[in-house]
């Protein structure tokens, strides 16, 4: 097991390290699938909540149209994005400090309790705005917990992988249990309201896939007690990494301020991971919740058939994400990456062939798409990752995803459905390529200041 992705120099220049296909140990095959499980976990919850936004609005936000209360939901599911860089500052630091298993059972004991929650949450009409303020209040608990859950994680399976399979580990294994949680949010909707019918769902049934979540989050917390630690973690000859020039000593828990005087050095790269999440989660949010949101809230769209081709879309992403980790471990991680990034550019511009009612042209526009965004959801964490040397993995990459989510990921879904109701949707795709540009930008520029740590 590598305590970390790359070696270093004393000088603090990043090295890679010898490319090594040996099997993993089954202790960190273990370790992995418990880690893995957590991210289904954490990527079904969140994904519930924005596929089932429109049969929930109602309930919670009274409202004229059936169009505002969408709005209002999915303002709502904005809102647990704000969260997310707390939860990275603080839990990130925590497990800067003094490990990274503490920090994952937490995450996950957290998002199942507030999904729980929701799941048995009074309406509007039986609590009156109390409703909306509870409903507020476990998203911004979910938001805590992602924000923490999803960088880490991928540090976390990175400094666990044999050397040169850092990409298939933190970035493919990783994804595909990420887009299993998609997945599984899509089927159990699709199928609840392919049982129950529309009026069913609509009145109870979104309820269930939230029931669901929280029993499958506390299968998840009791399989990763037995969760290593890969902090500082001594290599198998009994020397523990060197780690950065001026970095503290592997061995010694870190102060507080040591671990954000590391990550202030490396401002560029924590610049570069928002762009490099943020344009990633703007695509995938218009992909996940945008455009289904729309289809049933904007188009009444048939609900069952819309969670027939989100299930369809996660089950490509899941499928696709395992051999996109083998070709960025094979060709370099730099390359695909800057090639899926590239390729989004003009792929987003397909949402504006869905203009109006038509599953056809949705299933096209999801599927088509959803092959380049396959690159992107799958190798974004692990590139972020590769920006933050280990001291400061957590908490950098934590500050970095949390801001990107929130300022282009969590309002993309919400921003893409009011544009249209505008009549403007066309400068959601011009948006989401500006982010594109950007990110390509940081990240040559943090890759020229030789601040690349992981897979290079």
């Amino acid at each position: 097991m590598s305590s970390t992705a790359s070696s270093t120099t004393s000088s603090g220049t990043p090295t890679n390290s010898p490319p090594d296909t040996g099997p993993a140990r089954p202790s960190d095959r273990r370790a992995l699938l418990a880690l893995g499980l957590g991210n289904t976990v954490e990527w079904y919850d969140w994904q519930a909540a924005g596929l089932l936004a429109a049969l929930m609005g109602p309930h919670f936000f009274p409202a004229t149209d059936p169009l505002s209360a969408t709005l209002s939901a999915l303002a709502v599911f904005a809102v647990g994005f704000a969260a997310r860089p707390f939860g990275g500052v603080l839990l990130g630091t925590v497990a800067d400090r003094v490990g990274r298993r503490a920090v994952m059972l937490l995450s996950v004991a957290i998002m199942a309790v507030s999904t729980l929650v929701i799941a048995v949450l009074p309406t509007y009409a039986e609590i009156g705005a109390w409703a909306g303020v509870a409903l507020v209040a476990c998203r911004l608990a979910q938001g805590i917990s992602t924000g923490v859950e999803a960088p880490l994680s991928s540090a976390y399976a990175a400094e666990l992988a044999p050397p040169g399979h850092e990409a298939r580990w933190g970035g493919g294994v990783i994804s595909m249990f990420v887009n299993l949680g998609l997945l599984g949010a899509s089927l159990v909707s699709f199928a609840a309201s392919g049982l129950l019918g529309n009026a069913a769902m609509s009145e109870w049934g979104w309820r269930l896939p939230f029931v669901f979540g929280a029993l499958l989050g506390l299968v998840t917390l009791y399989l990763r007690r037995s969760l290593p630690e890969s902090l500082h973690v001594a290599d198998p000859a009994g020397e523990v990494p060197a780690g950065e020039a001026g970095e503290v000593p592997a061995q010694s828990a870190q102060s507080v301020g040591e671990v954000w005087r590391t990550v202030r050095r490396h401002w560029v790269g924590v610049l570069a991971v928002v762009f490099v999440v943020g344009a990633a989660q703007a695509f995938n949010y218009a992909w996940n919740v945008g455009l289904p949101s729309l289809a049933r809230g904007g188009f009444a769209e048939n609900a069952t058939s819309v969670f027939g081709l989100t299930t369809l879309l996660g089950l490509v992403m899941m499928l696709g994400s395992p051999l996109v980790g083998r070709w960025a471990d094979r060709y370099r991680l730099s390359r695909v990456f800057l090639a899926g990034r590239v390729l989004a550019i003009p792929a987003v511009f397909l949402m504006l062939a869905y203009t109006g009612p038509g599953l056809g042209t949705l299933a096209v526009v999801l599927l088509a798409g959803g092959v380049v965004l396959i690159l992107n959801m799958t190798l974004y964490n692990v590139v972020s990752v590769s920006l933050m040397p280990q001291s400061c993995r957590a908490a950098g990459c934590g500050i970095g995803y949390g801001i990107g989510v929130a300022l282009f990921g969590g309002t993309a879904s919400y921003l893409l459905v009011w544009l249209q109701r505008a009549h403007l949707g066309w400068l959601f795709p011009c948006y989401v390529a500006v982010l594109c540009v950007l990110s390509i930008a940081l990240y040559l520029l943090a890759r020229r200041r030789g601040e690349v740590y992981v897979g290079d």
